[in-house]
């Protein structure tokens, strides 16, 4: 048997409040999802002013980094490059930037997406609740 980390709705929330203080201090009108090692839906949070379309791709986002173990841009990379066939890998729908996995002693328990703004400034907001997770966990290893 193995023993695992596993986020925890305290960990969760943690991580929600720090991406979107980051958000809003830019006035950045983002959605932010959290999800577990498998990719299921733990938190979202669709600030003001956030387009409708943001609260269906940031959970793909983290889904697709939290599945692929991975972040979601390095598939975008993978396609740009010409590897069409990434386009019909089963479930992942957030092959863009935005989604970050949540690394525990080289593991991945979890992910962060979010979707709103620029690419590069959604992953700014995703690092930020990662970095937040860290900082509270500090004897993880995060």
């Amino acid at each position: 048997m193995k023993t695992r980390y596993m986020l925890t709705l305290e960990d969760v929330q943690t991580i929600l409040a720090a991406a979107r203080a980051r958000a809003e201090a830019h006035g950045w009108a983002v959605t932010i999802a959290v999800t577990d090692d498998g990719g299921h839906l733990l938190g979202l949070l669709r600030l003001d002013g956030a387009s409708p379309s943001t609260a269906y791709m940031a959970p793909e986002k983290a889904r697709t980094a939290a599945l692929g173990r991975k972040e979601s841009r390095l598939y975008e990379e993978s396609i740009n490059r010409g590897r069409m066939s990434m386009l019909s890998a089963p479930v992942l729908q957030g092959m863009v930037e935005g989604g970050l996995p949540v690394v525990v002693d080289g593991e991945v328990i979890g992910a962060v997406g979010v979707s709103g703004v620029n690419p590069s400034d959604d992953l700014q907001v995703a690092h930020s609740g990662v970095e937040a997770l860290r900082s509270s966990c500090d004897f993880l290893g995060l």
